[in-house]
């Protein structure tokens, strides 16, 4: 018998990694909007929780670019031009399974219900799970969806419709992602157990999740 009625994962970096170099593709940005680099893949990455929702993956990376170019002391002005040609190199479709990942979808699938909840919108995320080959492995999918009350994780919303869908409480629940902000967080507000897979040398201090997985194989001890 599983350990829960209902397992939900995140998407990005817990079940699957881009393939394209993600500092090759801002160079790449930058060079198209022929524009000075003034930030890292890094950088980008620690602004993402400090931004307004977005209500498409467009107007996403233009908030992402005019915060870090403020933090930089840039040009926030060519944040629309910075959008676009990121968009234009980017391909959601170079997109591979984190080690582990299939094997423990799979794990999850055959024992109890099983949800994606996503922070990022439908059309992005779908080309994602159709490159993987698993666009029908869910029994609800959540995408973020501001226009229809679906806000990004910590949001309770996006955690209140999977459970719902899954006819699941959340005390017999868990949530596996990757972001202690977006994930545990928003897991742990909820009353969800929640499963922390480690991308990086990253200590849990604000939001401390049920376990701790350096890697999705070890989904099958606490499932």
């Amino acid at each position: 018998m599983a350990a829960y009625d209902a397992v939900c994962f995140d998407l990005d970096r817990t079940l699957c990694e881009p393939t394209q170099d993600p500092e090759a593709l801002l160079r790449e940005t930058f060079d198209r909007a022929d524009c000075d680099p003034f930030c890292t893949r890094a950088d980008l990455r620690a602004a993402v929780d400090s931004l307004p929702t977005a209500e498409t993956d467009r107007e996403f990376y233009e908030y992402l670019f005019r915060e870090v170019a403020t933090r930089a002391g840039a040009d926030p002005t060519r944040a629309p031009t910075l959008a676009d040609a990121y968009l234009e190199s980017y391909d959601p479709t170079a997109v591979r399974f984190r080690p582990g990942a299939e094997t423990a979808l799979e794990y999850a699938r055959e024992r109890t219900s099983v949800g994606l909840i996503t922070n990022g919108g439908r059309p992005t995320q779908t080309q994602k799970l159709q490159s993987l080959g698993i666009t029908d492995a869910f029994d609800v999918r959540v995408f973020t969806e501001p226009s229809a009350g679906i806000y990004p994780k910590p949001d309770a919303a996006p955690f209140e419709y999977a459970l719902g869908e899954l006819d699941a409480t959340p005390d017999a629940a868990i949530h596996v992602g990757d972001s202690l902000h977006a994930d545990i967080a928003g897991a742990n507000a909820m009353g969800l157990d929640s499963a922390w897979i480690q991308t990086g040398n990253v200590t849990p201090v604000e939001h401390e999740p049920t376990y701790e997985l350096s890697t999705l194989e070890a989904l099958e001890s606490i499932v």
